[in-house]
């Protein structure tokens, strides 16, 4: 039976550059790429958010539904739309971004009527999932809620991971993320920060620096990721990728660590196996466009 997962976040419409100056349509998300490689990896992935009614909120539900990703615990709310961001990618392969998310129905996501049974549902899993961004994203309701649901999972023997995932524009007050971060880190059993982000956010001058932080701060099992560097873990120290890459395309590289590095400890592996899993997955999508690219026979499957 695989393991009951869920993931809280916004999932959103994305427009990337095609060719002859046409633009193409998908969807991404920082948990929604997590939870999509989840998935693929044979999780039990429950998504929980908001949409629309409208056409592009059911297209979003019929392509994560294709992926194996469970949307029963998607609430819909018709007065909001879902979220929109246009990606351009320069020629070294970094991407940058344009976000239309300020009325997405997302942040509505554990407010709406309805949210109550949504958390019953939710608390019955062996991991939740969620980051900075989801917290950035969610109204003080919602927030409240969501931390609720994390100490209901931990009640019931279950894991909550939690991704420091600091986009400073989804914050006017840099203190309000400090907070929430720190509230996220209390309730985390697994951590998943990133140097660069704690750099920004707290100012970090080192991994170790980031890994004592967290610690303090109640969680559990902390990986500090360090991009091509690979990833700082406790009692082990670094842990490179097994090799190095070229990328083609490095946006939702530590989203699919995340994910592979959280099936590996669902699954029974080290830490150390795990992060080995997670560079392996993050090496096959910097390899491929876009931050979910299509499945091959080259896709690491555990």
């Amino acid at each position: 039976m695989p393991m009951r997962i869920v993931v809280v976040g916004e999932g959103m419409i994305e427009l990337t550059r095609a060719e002859g100056g046409l633009w193409r349509l998908g969807h991404g998300g920082d948990t929604l790429n997590t939870a999509i490689h989840l998935a693929r990896l044979g999780g039990g992935v429950r998504y929980v958010t908001a949409l629309g009614d409208d056409p592009f909120s059911e297209t979003l539900i019929a392509n994560w539904s294709a992926e194996g990703i469970d949307t029963s615990l998607i609430q819909r709310d018709p007065s909001h739309m879902p979220g929109l961001y246009a990606i351009t990618t320069d020629a070294a392969g970094e991407r940058s971004f344009a976000y239309w998310r300020g009325q997405s129905a997302a942040r509505q996501t554990l407010a709406l009527p309805g949210a109550e049974a949504v958390m019953a549902e939710a608390e019955q899993a062996d991991l939740l999932l969620f980051s900075l961004i989801t917290l950035a994203v969610l109204e003080d309701e919602g927030r409240d809620r969501l931390f609720a649901l994390a100490e209901r999972v931990r009640a019931r023997g279950g894991r909550v991971a939690f991704d420091g995932n600091y986009r400073p524009r989804l914050f006017a007050d840099q203190q309000v993320a400090r907070d929430l971060c720190a509230r996220a880190i209390a309730v985390c059993d697994i951590g998943l920060p990133t140097l660069e982000d704690e750099t920004m956010l707290n100012g970090a001058t080192s991994a170790e620096q980031v890994q004592a932080h967290w610690q303090a701060g109640g969680a559990g099992e902390v990986v500090v990721k360090l991009g091509a560097e690979g990833c700082l873990l406790a009692d082990i120290g670094i842990v490179p990728p097994p090799e190095r890459l070229n990328p083609r395309d490095t946006s939702g590289a530590g989203d699919a660590f995340n994910a592979g590095y959280l099936a590996a400890r669902l699954g029974g592996a080290s830490p150390a196996e795990a992060a080995m899993r997670g560079h392996r997955l993050a090496g096959w999508t910097v390899m491929r466009a876009g931050a979910i690219p299509t499945r091959d026979d080259a896709m690491p499957n555990g």
